[in-house]
């Protein structure tokens, strides 16, 4: 396995900071999980109290057969319970960017976030909404909707670092579905994603940014990048930006781990300088 390298260019390790793991995630389950707890103790050691994982952390398939073979049942499986020891044994909660679940479609799964608290127990469940189905060009197609089921439901929950909305990768073009998130009191939001080069290159950091500021909140970005098993090349340039729309810490390329401080006072007083999340119109 590559050497992972750690960085956490404009953060600081401070109390009640959050964390971004960027990963470059193969077809093995074991070797994914060992740099995903690399990651997550890294991220502790900094100080941060919640991270994020991106999505396929555990899996970047090469197959749907492959999927189908790992998807878990919802409560349980070696995916689910590895995380769920890893945030017991670091005090940590942890954003489990996306792993394929079972779902009432035996040919497909959902891709399902779940959030584990710091005693290891599973306080949330997403499945991604918005399916990710483009013809970009040569070598560049991408029908999640034949692999995956899509959810239906956004979530929010609470947690120490203020309330928290999900959201997963093509979800970001969405942006009724951050008002959503907004509207059940979201404050931060965590995004594991895994976004294309071309896509990322053109739109990632403005659409991250633009979602911190539309809405006012944290955005916490985690992606996949590098060149996977399965031929894929993923963007990177994981990012935590601030309610201002300031990037507070990124990593351009390469598995590692951005940290930065989280204030929830900043969320009430940049919606107290700006009201524009007040002044909202249309429902």
């Amino acid at each position: 396995m590559e050497q992972t390298k750690h960085s956490q260019e404009g953060g600081q390790a401070l109390a009640g900071s959050v964390a971004a793991v960027q990963m470059c995630s193969g077809s093995d389950v074991g070797a994914n999980l060992a740099a995903a707890r690399e990651h997550l103790r890294y991220a502790r050691a900094q100080g941060a109290g919640l991270a994020v994982l991106p999505e396929n952390f555990a899996l970047m398939a090469a197959s749907q057969d492959q999927r189908l073979r790992h998807a878990e049942a919802d409560g349980g499986g070696p995916i689910q319970d590895a995380i769920a020891r890893l945030a017991r044994e670091l005090s940590l909660w942890v954003v489990a960017g996306t792993l394929p679940m079972r779902c009432g479609d035996p040919a497909r799964v959902r891709s399902a976030c779940l959030v584990f608290d710091d005693r290891g127990e599973r306080v949330a469940r997403y499945d991604k909404i918005h399916l990710f189905d483009v013809d970009l060009g040569p070598g560049e197609r991408y029908a999640e909707s034949d692999a995956f089921e899509a959810g239906e439901t956004p979530v929010t929950i609470d947690t120490p670092s203020g309330r928290l909305g999900l959201a997963i990768c093509y979800d970001l073009r969405f942006p009724e579905l951050f008002r959503a998130l907004l509207s059940a009191g979201a404050e931060i939001v965590a995004l594991p994603s895994a976004f294309t080069v071309p896509t990322g290159e053109a739109h990632w950091e403005i659409l991250v940014r633009a979602r911190a500021i539309e809405n006012s909140c944290y955005m916490v970005a985690s992606a996949q990048g590098g060149r996977h098993d399965n031929g894929r090349t993923t963007y990177g340039h994981s990012l935590i930006v601030d309610p201002w729309g300031r990037v507070l810490a990124a990593r351009p390329e390469g598995p590692g781990v951005v940290v930065a401080g989280f204030d929830r006072g900043s969320v009430a007083a940049v919606r107290r300088r700006l009201p524009s999340v007040m002044h909202r119109r249309l429902e």
